[in-house]
């Protein structure tokens, strides 16, 4: 019998118990007797029986809050996506109670990140969504959350240490060493790589030290004899003469560089640049489908993106919430989404505004 067709009447009947007896025992409300408690768990047991936990939440009325800590895309067009994936989970989830508060934060702002977690500390909220983007500064608000006993779900950037109920994204190191391996395929002759970090300080950004350290043991691991040179970059996008000085510099001290790896989402600078110096013989590897990089990618100048599932993240991040809150389901720490590689011969696919893809490639 399958557990669907298993109402609580046909586990009292076979228990030869009343409905309110074995509601007592699902629950764990009201006095039962030992022996009857043991027949009626032996006989749930038996039936296989599974409570409706959908019409459960839809009849409970309740209404839960989540508060979403998220970076404001009108700072940085990468974080439209995770956006429109909360907005679209929250549509889906309204009808169990699901209500999320955005709190949008200045990405390049720390003090503005910090304001608003202390917002969402004070909120009362029943769960918190966010991208702990500044490591150091995320630390604290864990404590106090964890005190308050307030489940959070990471996405983006996975924190280990973090003691989330969840995280919802890439495995950002098993990304540096696919990138490792596509720049490998794309380059069998041992030149020199440069890893470049944009707009980040990265002993504060967990993630793109992962990515980067994926792609040096990728080459530790194929290349023994240490042919290829990993050389690293920093840029800084505020001051864009800086930022094509300092290309400029490692391009004319590295003379062998021919592939670049770009941790973030900004590989449409570099592709750029590279554009206007006539430099077609780098070949780059980035991330995300943004319509600049989606226009470099078919150009040719970038020649591979690893799709993040940005709005995937946001979408799923607010799943585990409800799934934990509303639907009292046991929560997978990591819920890791695939490592899709993206070329201008596929990216349409990918590019479909309504399909959101979770580990097992479902549309919703």
């Amino acid at each position: 019998m399958k557990s669907i067709s298993v109402r609580i009447k046909d586990v009292a009947e076979k228990a030869g118990v009343s409905t309110g007896t074995v509601d007592r025992v699902l629950h764990n409300r009201g006095k039962v007797a030992a022996d009857v408690e043991r027949r009626v768990l032996q006989v749930l047991k038996e039936m296989n029986y599974e409570p409706n936990l959908i019409a459960r939440a839809l009849g409970s009325n309740k209404t839960y809050r989540v508060a979403a800590l998220l970076p404001d895309p009108a700072y940085d067009d990468y974080w439209k996506a995770p956006k429109e994936g909360v907005e679209a989970a929250e549509a889906a989830l309204k009808q169990y109670g699901m209500h999320v508060e955005q709190y949008l934060f200045n990405p390049y702002d720390v003090n503005c990140y910090i304001e608003k977690a202390k917002q969402i500390t004070l909120s009362g909220a029943d769960g918190i969504f966010l991208s702990p983007i500044f490591y150091r500064e995320t630390m604290p608000f864990f404590s106090q959350w964890q005190e308050q006993n307030i489940p959070y779900v990471l996405f983006n950037t996975h924190i280990a240490e973090a003691e989330a109920l969840s995280y919802v994204g890439q495995d950002s190191y098993q990304s540096g060493l696919l990138a490792g391996k596509l720049i490998h395929f794309g380059q069998p002759q041992p030149s020199a790589v440069l890893v470049a970090h944009i707009d980040e300080e990265i002993s504060n950004a967990a993630h793109l030290s992962k990515k980067e350290q994926g792609l040096r043991d990728y080459f530790k691991q194929n290349d023994p004899e240490a042919r290829y040179n990993i050389v690293v970059i920093s840029l800084n996008r505020c001051d864009q003469e800086q930022f094509s000085k300092g290309l400029d510099e490692v391009l004319n001290s590295n003379p062998d560089i021919r592939s670049i790896y770009i941790t973030t989402s900004k590989a449409y600078d570099i592709a750029a640049h590279l554009e206007q110096k006539s430099l077609s013989h780098i070949k780059l590897v980035g991330y995300d489908l943004l319509p600049k990089n989606l226009h470099y990618l078919n150009t040719g100048q970038i020649s591979f993106l690893i799709n993040q599932n940005p709005k995937g993240q946001g979408y799923w991040g607010i799943h585990q919430l409800a799934n934990h809150l509303v639907f009292k389901k046991e929560v997978a720490e990591l819920k890791y989404l695939p490592l899709d590689i993206v070329t201008k011969e596929n990216a349409s696919y990918y590019t479909r505004s309504e399909v959101i893809y979770d580990n097992h490639a479902q549309a919703v």
